[in-house]
C-alpha cells in the first residue's frame, strides 16, 4: 500500500533477509574482513555472532554473492536441537547424498569420497550452521570431526557457525568445547548500527527501491527511530515499514516524531511492551527541521515533561500581574541562577531544571525586563476618631513619640552642624589632622 503512494517498486523494510539490501555499517565491515580472512585459510571454523535480528544472515547471503561457486560450494543448514548422528544426516543430505537405510560409517565414507571429488576439481566445500546456539554439544562435536577431512595437506571443509550472544559465551567458556575452541580461526560479534548510521541506513534501503525523497525524514524521527530500535537492522525495518505505512494512509509527505511516537505507541500495545514513550503524546509541539536521510543524525529533544515545558514558554508572554514582584519579597529569590550554557545554538536543548526554580513565579525572558515598582505609601496621619477610651491612649503615646523623634532630630541636626563649624576653623583643622593619623596608621598595609 504504501510502495504505491510514494511511488517505491517494492517494499524497502520487509522482514525477510536480503543480500540486495545489504548495508555496510561498521561492525558489519568488520564481519566481511574477518569472514575474508577465514575463507584465505581455508580451514577450521569461523564464528559470527549478534543479537536476534543484528544482521547474521544478511551478512551470509552477501558473502555468497561475492562468492565464485565454481570455487567455493556452499552448504545451509539451519539447526533445529539435533544431536550428533542427525546433524551429520543434515550435512549429507546439504550435499546430495541419499541417507536412506545409511549407517553412520557409511554416511562418513559417502561424504569423504564426495568432497575428495570436489577438491580434485578445485572446488571447497563451506558449511553454513544458522543458529549454533541450540546445537548440542554432541553436535558441535560431529561438526568438528568433519572439519578433520583433509586431502593431503589442506582441509576439504570449512565450517562457519552463526549463532546468538549466548552461543559466543558458551564456546568461551565451555570446557567440553576447548577442542572446538582451538580449531576457531576467526571471530566476529556483530554490535548494533552507531546512531550516525541509520539514516544512511534507511536512504539506502529506500534508493534500492526507486525512492525520490518522498517522503522525508526530519532528524528527529530519525532518532526517535534509532533511540526505540537500539540500532539493530531489524527492529529498523519492522518500525520503517509501520512508519511509512500510517504515512500513506495519513498521506504525509514528511515523516516528523509525531508520526513515528504514534506507531510506537501501537507497536507496544501490539505486543504489550513496557510503555517506553509514554510522555510522547504530551510532548510540546516544536516545529522540527527537515532533512535528508542520508546525513548525519543530529540530536532532537526527547518527549518534554510538564515541568520542562514551563522553562520553554514563549518570551514574548507578558508577565502575568500576580506574579510580579512584590515590595516585601526578596528579589533575589525569584532571580534565576546564572547558567553557563549556549541556549542560542541549541533552541531545542533541554537542561535539568531544579523543582524549587520551576516553582518561582518568574517569567523568562531573553533580555532584562523592567518592572516599575510601586512607591513606598506615604505614612497616614493619625486618625482621630476612635471607638473607645483605650484606643485614645494608644493614639495619645504615638503622637507623643513622634513628638520626641522630632525633637530628637532636630537636636542631632543642630550638634552635626556646630562640629562642622568647629573642623572648618583653624583650631579644628590641627584636632582634625591629629586625628587622621593614627587611623591611617592602624589601616596602612604595615601595619
Amino acid at each position: 500500500m504504501y510502495d504505491d503512494f510514494y511511488g517505491l517498486t517494492d517494499k524497502p523494510f520487509q522482514l525477510t533477509p536480503d543480500p540486495r539490501f545489504y548495508f555496510e555499517s561498521a561492525t558489519h565491515r568488520k564481519a566481511m574482513a574477518y569472514l575474508g580472512y577465514g575463507l584465505a585459510q581455508g580451514e577450521g571454523f569461523i564464528v559470527i555472532t549478534g543479537e536476534i535480528g543484528a544482521g547474521k544472515t544478511t551478512l551470509v547471503g552477501h558473502l555468497m554473492s561475492t562468492i565464485d561457486p565454481s570455487r567455493v560450494s556452499a552448504i545451509n543448514i539451519v539447526s533445529t536441537q539435533v544431536e550428533g548422528d542427525d546433524m551429520l544426516r543434515l550435512v549429507a543430505s546439504g550435499l546430495k547424498i541419499d541417507t536412506t537405510g545409511t549407517d553412520k560409517a557409511l554416511l562418513l565414507s559417502k561424504i569423504d569420497m564426495l568432497l575428495q571429488d570436489r577438491v580434485k576439481t578445485g572446488q571447497r566445500t563451506l558449511l553454513i550452521v544458522d543458529e549454533a546456539q541450540n546445537l548440542p554439544t554432541s553436535a558441535l562435536e560431529e561438526l568438528r570431526m568433519l572439519s578433520n577431512f583433509q586431502s593431503g595437506a589442506s582441509a576439504m571443509i570449512q565450517i562457519l557457525l552463526l549463532g546468538q550472544p549466548e552461543f559466543r559465551e558458551r564456546l568461551n567458556a565451555a570446557a567440553d568445547l576447548e577442542q572446538l575452541r582451538q580449531r576457531v580461526i576467526a571471530t566476529h560479534h556483530l554490535t548494533s548500527m552507531e546512531s550516525d548510521e541509520i539514516g544512511p541506513y534507511l536512504a539506502h534501503r529506500l534508493k534500492l527501491v526507486g525512492w525520490n525523497g518522498r517522503p522525508q525524514f526530519t532528524e528527529g524521527s530519525i532518532e526517535v527511530m534509532e533511540k526505540y530500535s537500539g540500532g539493530l537492522p531489524r527492529k529498523i525495518n519492522t518500525l520503517a515499514g509501520r512508519v511509512l505505512l500510517l504515512g500513506a494512509v495519513e498521506q504525509c509527505e514528511v515523516i516528523d516524531t509525531d508520526v513515528v511516537y504514534t506507531v510506537i505507541a501501537d507497536l507496544e500495545r501490539d505486543t504489550g511492551a513496557p510503555k517506553m514513550f509514554a510522555e510522547a503524546s504530551q510532548q510540546v509541539s516544536v516545529t522540527e527541521p527537515v532533512a535528508e536521510v542520508a546525513t548525519a543524525v543530529e540530536p532532537e529533544t526527547l518527549p518534554q515533561t510538564e515541568e520542562i515545558a514551563m522553562y520553554h514558554q514563549s518570551v514574548e508572554t507578558p508577565v502575568d500581574p500576580q506574579f510580579a514582584p512584590q515590595p516585601s519579597a526578596p528579589l533575589y529569590a525569584r532571580e534565576p541562577e546564572p547558567m553557563a550554557h549556549d541556549f542560542g545554538n541549541e533552541p531545542d536543548s533541554v537542561l535539568p531544571i531544579s523543582r524549587p526554580f520551576l516553582d518561582a513565579p518568574v517569567a523568562v525572558a531573553a533580555a532584562p525586563v523592567a518592572v516599575e515598582m510601586p512607591a513606598p505609601a506615604p505614612v497616614a496621619a493619625p486618625v482621630t476618631p476612635v471607638a473607645d477610651a483605650q484606643t485614645l491612649d494608644l493614639q495619645a503615646r504615638v503622637a507623643m513619640l513622634e513628638a520626641q523623634v522630632e525633637e530628637q532630630d532636630a537636636a542631632l541636626r543642630r550638634v552635626l552642624a556646630l562640629l562642622v563649624e568647629w573642623v572648618e576653623n583653624d583650631g579644628g583643622a590641627h584636632s582634625a589632622s591629629a586625628v587622621q593619623q593614627p587611623l591611617h596608621s592602624a589601616y596602612s598595609p604595615a601595619a
